[in-house]
């Protein structure tokens, strides 16, 4: 695995922590890692926390930025002058777009934006990657490299979809998460023991993705193939398929999620 000769976190907090302790799980000697977060907490054995900026960054970093959104003109004001033409930044701040990155990083050849979801802390995640014609070739290659331990990486080449590519798999684990949760209650409200119903529901979405994810046909055909006509499973799919009120309800909660992206974006 081609590792960057250093990597430097600003912020080191739920998500880009989950994608260090992927890494170091796959590798990247944690020689390499500085952490920058203002508590000074440890991160991982060997992986040199600071406080404050350092004097400089060594000679073909790749910083990740990793703290909140708000903060970036702050953090900016203090990074950049550290940053020469070699310097590769990568951001996951939400909201944050590659035009106002490249306003506070000038000089900086090689940024590129990423949206991780949380599953990249078992290699199981989506990172959307999105850059500009400067950010080219080798840099490419190395980014996808370097998110290639932490599931799929997909390349999106209008920005303005960012958000909505957020919406569906940035904050898709919570909406998972809810739906499991969800089908747990549901299997107890008719009768199933509350710690039965919580186990089954949760094995039954974790098998049925896996078997959709190796599987030839789409996930559409997969629920047909499930339901015999006159069956049980059809008949729940009718309530499911009525009005295409999922359908439905998945649009509206991924366009709420969208818009409160773009109002980040906006600074609201």
């Amino acid at each position: 695995m081609p590792w960057p000769d250093h990597l430097f976190l600003v912020g080191c907090g739920n998500m880009a922590g989950q994608m260090l302790a992927r890494w170091l799980a796959c590798g990247l000697d944690p020689a390499r890692v500085t952490v920058l977060r203002p508590s000074g907490r440890a991160v991982a054995d060997g992986v040199a926390v600071v406080t404050g900026y350092p004097d400089a960054l060594p000679a073909g970093t790749t910083v990740l930025l990793g703290m909140k959104p708000y903060q970036v003109a702050e953090v900016a004001t203090a990074l950049a002058p550290l940053c020469d033409a070699d310097t590769r930044i990568i951001s996951i701040l939400a909201g944050t777009t590659l035009a106002e990155l490249r306003t506070r990083f000038v000089g900086i050849r090689d940024i590129v934006r990423a949206m991780p979801n949380l599953p990249v802390g078992i290699g199981e995640g989506v990172i959307a990657l999105h850059a500009d014609a400067p950010t080219a070739g080798e840099a490419r290659s190395a980014v996808e490299a370097l998110m290639a331990p932490l599931g799929l990486a997909e390349w999106i080449a209008d920005e303005a979809l960012f958000n909505q590519v957020t919406a569906l798999s940035g904050c898709g684990p919570a909406f998972l998460f809810r739906f499991i949760d969800a089908l747990a209650r549901a299997g107890e409200a008719i009768g199933i023991p509350a710690d039965q119903a919580a186990r089954m529901a949760l094995a039954t979405v974790q098998g049925s993705a896996a078997m959709a994810a190796r599987a030839d046909a789409d996930p559409a055909t997969l629920a047909d193939h499930v339901a015999s006509p006159g069956g049980m499973t059809r008949q729940g799919l009718n309530v499911l398929d009525a009005d295409d009120r999922l359908l439905e309800l998945l649009i509206d909660t991924l366009t709420a999620a969208r818009d409160r992206g773009e109002a980040m974006a906006r600074g609201e």
